[in-house]
């Protein structure tokens, strides 16, 4: 762990006795996107930066862990947890449950134990990026840790920003391959002929025996 830097996320990460890496970098204010910032601050794809947010799904809170590079689908963790309906906690409700602050909510470490469910591409990488429970600090660990740490569940519960798609297929060699599809957004289909969709593959690192 980083000298310096203790948050209730890293103390449950040591008791736990879970190896992970501490990346600190200077956040600043009025960012549009705390996620974003961090990954371009660490020099990492958003894809591997996981943002931490709150649901209700039918009342009763839930923790969804989605990477920055898209957005939480509420159908999808409704359904994941096996409720109806899901909507986003306010930012309030979220920190008083957490303990945290809205910018800095880490899955981990949390101040009350919560149903929470992982999107299934962080399983795609050997190591993944989630807040430390402050702002301009994130915490890199295994995804497999950070499902056994807090519990979580493993469904596809992201979507992709406008004019991306995200489609998880089987290529052959690699069983948690990840296909991106980049299609034009509707503005940009009104404004020309339309652009093919353009795929891309994200695969795992390669482990090394």
């Amino acid at each position: 762990m980083a000298k310096g830097v203790g948050t209730p996320a890293t103390v449950a990460l040591n008791k736990a006795k879970v190896a992970f890496t501490v990346h600190s970098y200077d956040h600043q204010p009025g960012t549009g996107s705390y996620g974003l910032e961090a990954a371009h601050a660490i020099g990492v794809e958003p894809a591997r930066v996981f943002k931490t947010l709150m649901a209700e799904v039918d009342g009763a809170l839930v923790v969804a862990i989605v990477p920055v590079s898209g957005q939480l689908d509420l159908k999808a963790l409704a359904s994941a947890v096996g409720g109806k309906r899901a909507a986003m906690a306010d930012p309030k409700v979220a920190e008083r449950s957490s303990g945290y602050v809205v910018g800095g909510i880490s899955p981990l470490g949390q101040r009350k134990i919560l149903p929470t469910v992982l999107d299934h591409s962080g399983l795609t990488f050997d190591s993944v990026f989630v807040s430390a429970g402050r702002r301009g600090v994130d915490l890199e660990l295994s995804p497999h840790d950070l499902v056994a740490a807090t519990k979580a569940m493993v469904a596809p519960i992201a979507r992709a920003e406008r004019g991306l798609a995200i489609r998880s297929r089987t290529r052959p060699g690699s069983p948690w391959a990840t296909r991106l599809t980049l299609r034009p957004t509707q503005a940009q289909t009104h404004q020309g002929p339309s652009r093919p969709r353009q795929h891309l593959w994200l695969m795992p690192p390669k482990l090394e025996h």
